[in-house]
């Protein structure tokens, strides 16, 4: 799968897709199968494991007689599942659930509460029920178990469009699996938590690795001053463990990826291709080491819908990052185009990136540096323009405020001088009144000898 000369971790569309070639996405934990082909083929082997012992008569089953029994059995459980939970069909109102938005689950669960699909509600009550009071059956039991549920409800609304029975069925899938999680996830029937341990000791022991030897296209470093551009990629992946609905799980996973493809646009002028898109993940998961990683992927194959696994984006993600883990678990020298004895000396600690590598690290550490103290300085310049600028503006403050107060001063000295005046005109024109008076008696005694000789006349 992957070369020694060629640059990256190659891996072709025809390595991602099933072996049976049915068109999905195989997967390195179904031995490259994709989800429906795989279970066929463990229902098939358990069938053959069960079936060898001899017939009553003592005759060995014929294989024509084998695959009877299996279609048998299939269908028998089938019809156990429709009578158990569903009883005599009905077909739906589609009316109800034509106003659901995708990714609308407080939606939907108002629809399953309503009386029209109060009968749905009940059912997937009874199932549950029956999961909870089961749950110390063996995990790949109750896988099957789900799986067929899955398929019973999603038959229940054959008559709806492909594109609404998907969307419908992501929202059983989430009423199911978030009351479920704390049953099934990490089952005591599988080895789950021992894989978990195995595979997070081997990341920590390959967290030497550096991007170079992945062939991980990095940004250059004017760009690399914002940190590493694959931390949300990080952050994504590390954050899948937190969901409980496998959807959820898968939409981390494709958040993360589509963070990646961000990353290596940014740090390259070419579009990114798949070859750099799988190098980017190995990277990543190395970085993040992501708790439980063997028990959420066993999770979303075991109880997630097979459609979401099988194809679409989600289903190209999810494969990518199966085939990013067992490139991890089987990682070697040649992988790396490092020799045998390099690689175990890196193992071993014994070895540490090259002396070249460090010291284009210190170069570029260096440069960053010398642009940090370019920028600082020329923000102290600034900084000191400023200074000037505001001890400038301070002064011119200051002189128009003076300005104002002399002509404040100038504008109330002469308000006073007019008062001052004001009040000494009154006091002349009193003075002048007593005079005035007197002339006017002498004025009148004057006339009055001349009125009385008149006044006798008459």
């Amino acid at each position: 799968m992957w070369t020694e000369k060629q640059r990256g971790i190659r891996v072709t569309q025809e390595e991602l897709l099933c072996k049976n070639a049915c068109g999905y996405y195989g997967n390195p934990a179904w031995q490259g199968f994709c989800s429906k082909c795989w279970r066929e083929k463990a229902r098939t082997a358990g069938a053959s494991r069960q079936d060898t012992r001899p017939s009553n008569d003592g005759t060995p089953l014929t294989f024509s007689k084998f695959e009877e029994k299996k279609s048998t059995e299939k269908g028998r459980r089938i019809n156990t599942m429709r009578r158990l939970f569903w009883g005599s069909p009905s077909p739906p109102k589609r009316q109800a659930y034509q106003s659901l938005e995708p990714g609308d689950f407080t939606g939907f669960l108002k629809i399953l509460r309503s009386p029209s699909s109060q009968r749905l509600q009940s059912r997937c009550t009874a199932f549950l029920n029956t999961m909870e009071a089961y749950h110390d059956l063996p995990v790949q039991k109750q896988s099957d178990l789900v799986q067929d549920f899955y398929q019973t409800f999603a038959e229940y609304f054959r008559s709806f469009p492909e594109a609404q029975v998907t969307q419908i069925m992501e929202h059983v899938e989430k009423l199911l699996m978030t009351r479920l999680h704390k049953w099934v996830f990490c089952h005591d029937s599988c080895d789950d938590e021992q894989k978990d341990l195995a595979l997070q000791r081997r990341i920590r022991s390959l967290n030497w690795i550096t991007p170079q030897m992945l062939s991980v296209p990095f940004p250059d470093k004017k760009t690399a001053v914002t940190g590493d551009p694959f931390l949300s990629a990080i952050t994504a992946i590390i954050e899948m463990d937190a969901k409980r609905a496998p959807q959820d799980k898968l939409a981390c996973v494709s958040k993360c990826s589509q963070h990646i493809f961000e990353a290596l646009s940014s740090s390259n002028s070419e579009p990114a291709n798949a070859d750099d898109f799988l190098s980017a993940l190995v990277y990543v998961v190395l970085k993040a080491n992501p708790p439980r990683l063997h028990s959420n992927m066993q999770y979303v194959i075991r109880f997630g819908l097979p459609h979401s696994l099988m194809a679409g984006e989600s289903g190209y993600y999810f494969t990518n990052l199966s085939c990013a883990v067992a490139f991890i678990e089987k990682l070697d020298g040649p992988a790396l185009n490092l020799s045998p004895e390099e690689f175990e000396g890196y193992m071993l600690r014994q070895r540490a990136p090259s002396k070249g590598k460090r010291q284009q690290v210190v170069s570029d550490t260096q440069n960053l540096l010398e642009e940090l103290k370019g920028r600082q300085e020329k923000l102290d310049e600034g900084m000191d323009a400023l200074n000037v600028q505001l001890q400038k503006w301070v002064e011119a403050v200051h002189s128009q405020l003076d300005e104002a107060k002399a002509q404040f001063d100038l504008v109330q000295k002469e308000i006073t001088t007019q008062a001052e005046l004001s009040q000494a005109l009154p006091s002349s024109s009193l003075d002048a009144s007593p005079q005035e008076d007197d002339k006017d008696k002498s004025v009148l005694v004057l006339k009055d000898p001349r009125a009385g000789p008149r006044d006798t006349d008459c």
